[in-house]
């Protein structure tokens, strides 16, 4: 028994349907929100792929963390920055409609270690030697 792949859809669409799409056009599939900011940015989405696509081989690093994921950014490997350092991300079809910020925390998680000296009444007892 074989199992088969789902293949992925967004709103119904196959990727290669989405990717022949412009993206204003794809910009009816999303929500209202990144709608907006679509239809509001475009050619700064479109200047930004343009410039993916003419550096196939050397690897992208950008700031812009605000930009909307369209089905022509699907299969790049992006690094982004989160203030600190640039995170490397591989864009996948699930990431269609969101930003790229959402894919670089700018907070690490709190990693609680053991209480320091004089933390509690038992290690004020102790000596600081």
């Amino acid at each position: 028994m074989e199992l088969k792949k789902k293949e992925f859809k967004y709103k119904g669409m196959t990727i290669e349907e989405l990717k022949k799409l412009d993206v204003r056009e794809f910009a009816k599939y999303v929500k209202s929100r990144q709608r907006r900011n679509i239809l509001r940015n475009f050619q700064e989405i479109e200047k930004f792929v343009n410039r993916i696509n003419q550096k196939k081989k050397t690897k992208i690093r950008t700031h812009l963390r605000d930009l909307v994921v369209v089905p022509q950014m699907i299969g790049m490997k992006i690094s982004i920055h989160n203030g600190n350092t640039f995170v490397p991300i591989e864009i996948i079809g699930e990431m269609l409609g969101h930003k790229l910020g959402e894919f670089s925390p700018t907070r690490n998680r709190v990693k609680h270690g053991s209480a320091g000296l004089g933390a509690t009444k038992g290690s004020r007892a102790k000596s600081k030697k």
